[in-house]
C-alpha cells in the first residue's frame, strides 16, 4: 500500500492520507449524519493506520456555527485519545469573527492559515514513529 492514497471516508467528505497525516477537506454544510459518520470513520482510520495527525481544511466552508464547532472539537478530542494531533486550516476571516462572537474556542485544535502551513505544523509536532516502539504523546 502506498503512503499517499485517496479514500473517501464517507460519501460526502473526502480524506487523503499523506504519510502520517489524514487530510480532511470540508466543503459546504456538514449534516448530522455525515458528521457522525466522519467522526466514527476518522477514529477507526486513526486506530487502524496509526496516523499521528489530522488536518481539517475548512477553506470551502462559508459558515461555522456552534454545531460544526462542536464537531471539530469532538474530532480533535477523539484524535487526541488515539495519540493524533488535529489542526484546522484555511479558516476565513469571517468564520474566525463568527467563532469569536459565538464564544467558541475549539478546544484541542490548533489552527493554520493554509493547508501547507498546517502540514508543516503537524510535521514539527509529530515525533518520528519507530515501528515496534511505543507511541509517545509529546507534551
Amino acid at each position: 500500500m502506498s503512503d499517499a492514497y485517496s479514500r473517501p471516508v464517507t460519501g460526502h467528505v473526502p480524506v487523503l492520507r499523506l504519510g502520517d497525516v489524514l487530510l480532511v477537506t470540508l466543503q459546504g454544510d456538514l449534516h448530522d449524519s455525515t458528521a457522525q459518520q466522519l467522526q466514527q470513520d476518522l477514529a477507526e482510520t486513526i486506530s487502524r493506520t496509526g496516523v499521528r495527525g489530522v488536518l481539517i481544511d475548512i477553506s470551502g466552508v462559508e459558515i461555522v456555527d456552534s454545531f460544526l464547532g462542536r464537531v471539530l472539537a469532538e474530532i480533535a478530542a477523539q484524535a487526541k485519545l488515539l495519540a493524533a494531533r488535529t489542526v484546522v486550516a484555511g479558516m476565513r476571516p469571517a468564520v474566525a469573527i463568527t467563532l469569536a462572537e459565538l464564544g467558541l474556542t475549539l478546544p484541542g485544535l490548533t489552527t493554520a492559515l493554509s493547508t501547507e502551513a498546517g502540514m508543516e505544523l503537524l510535521s514539527q509536532q509529530i515525533p518520528a514513529y519507530r515501528p515496534g516502539g511505543p507511541r509517545q504523546e509529546s507534551p
